[in-house]
């Protein structure tokens, strides 16, 4: 009998991290780290998980988009959805009163992001491969066909998306052999959280040295006194060779951000991440002429393809920060990588929250073997918090993440992991309400 989809469950899952002030940065100063948790099921009895993050309050609206999405996938024929998942993507973004809360933005274009990595996690678990081994065994022609270049072909279109991977292709053997041997390049934002004192900053900054990273960041963006003392204790901390990227996290217009990054000049910062609002291409660029040779980078809220292809026309960024659940999933970050690729610019995701690290992974490996061929001034972003819950969580040594071998996305959360911090009847948060 043909196996059919049968449920998109969805879990609102929310860890307190605000306690510990980790997570915290100039915009978000006591974030929770919360997971719009989905679970796709099949007649079958297969099952693929994803989740679309955000930072507390809200998690129930994305719940709620997942919901919405629901009946655009019960029914569908699992061979059918995983022998085009361009189309798949595209059902679930181009449902005309859905995506009018968009269009391709938003929670509910989150929401699809959640639902698809589930899809492609269900994939993965049928193949018996991670994802990215998956997407890098794939056929330029199988990958280009994710891609919709409606709105990208002034910018790359289908022939010059298949010559980048053509190219690309001789080399996935041995790109995957160097992988699996060696591992990908890390950078890790664990020491730099802004509700940290002092003391834990150096402490963490030291030791993630010690553990083999290159490159740590640190959040500004609040006190200017502040941001220019921490900078250099983490200097002096690490010494003159190790990259510290800094992140406003938004917090600054443009004029302010070229302002705000002038004495920090002093300690060396190898880039500003998000140094004012997200969806200011032009403001990017700005700020990107005036403070080089200091890198700009952004991405994490970006909202879809689009918004990357005109970053990178325009100019505005050195380092693009993809984000796995923040556009529509693996699928439309194909895409992305593809764009990065033309325009030559280095892709370093952005990890910061509870199971990115986890899913994105995925992509910048697939990116490495089958896309740019290449892991020079790239570094997936790594975050100390909530790996614990995974089934498969991310592993790391000597600064670099280990490339996942078990089949799927490494999204899945442990069943008690889900009781426990479900919001907002789960013990974790019943506690919090009566402390």
């Amino acid at each position: 009998m043909t196996e059919l989809i049968t449920a998109v469950d969805a879990v609102d899952v929310r860890f307190p991290t605000s306690r510990e002030r980790d997570g915290s940065d100039a915009m978000n100063p006591e974030p929770d780290y919360s997971a719009a948790y989905v679970t796709v099921r099949t007649s079958g009895g297969a099952e693929g998980h994803g989740l679309a993050f955000t930072v507390g309050r809200g998690n129930d609206v994305e719940v709620a988009a997942v919901r919405a999405l629901a009946p655009l996938v019960v029914g569908l024929p699992v061979d059918d959805v995983l022998a085009d998942l361009g189309a798949f993507s595209r059902r679930l973004t181009g449902d005309s009163q859905l995506r009018w809360l968009g269009p391709e933005k938003g929670a509910i274009h989150m929401a699809a992001a959640a639902v698809v990595n589930a899809v492609w996690d269900l994939y993965g678990r049928r193949e018996g491969k991670p994802v990215w081994r998956l997407l890098s065994e794939l056929s330029p022609e199988q990958l280009v066909d994710l891609v919709d270049f409606r709105y990208l072909d002034d910018a790359l279109t289908r022939d010059e998306a298949l010559d980048i991977l053509r190219r690309a292709e001789p080399g996935r053997a041995e790109r995957t052999d160097h992988l699996l041997r060696h591992g990908y390049p890390a950078y890790t934002t664990t020491p730099g959280w802004l509700g940290y004192d002092d003391e834990k900053l150096v402490r963490l900054a030291a030791e993630a040295v010690a553990d083999g990273f290159t490159q740590i960041k640190l959040k500004v963006g609040a006190d200017p006194a502040d941001d220019l003392r921490r900078l250099r204790l983490a200097r002096e901390a690490v010494g003159p060779h190790i990259r510290i990227a800094v992140d406003a996290n938004q917090a600054w217009g443009v004029r302010q951000a070229i302002d705000r990054m002038t004495p920090l000049l002093r300690y060396d910062p190898y880039w500003i991440e998000e140094p004012t609002s997200p969806d200011d291409i032009l403001g990017h660029a700005a700020i990107r002429r005036a403070i080089a040779p200091v890198k700009v980078a952004t991405g994490e809220h970006t909202h879809n393809q689009v918004m990357f292809k005109q970053l990178l026309q325009a100019g505005a960024l050195d380092v693009l920060q993809l984000d796995a659940s923040r556009t529509a999933g693996v699928t439309e970050n194909v895409a992305i990588l593809l764009l990065a690729a033309k325009f030559g610019v280095p892709v370093c995701p952005h990890a910061g929250g509870v199971g990115l690290c986890e899913m994105v992974q995925h992509l910048a490996m697939f990116d490495y073997v089958a896309v740019s061929g290449t892991t020079d001034d790239r570094v997936i972003e790594y975050v100390d918090h909530l790996h614990e819950h995974f089934t498969d969580p991310v592993r790391i040594r000597d600064g670099r993440y280990l490339p996942p071998t078990a089949p799927g996305i490494s999204a899945e959360l442990h069943p008690a992991s889900i009781a426990d911090h479900r919001f907002p009847d789960g013990p974790v948060w019943d506690r919090q309400a009566t402390a």
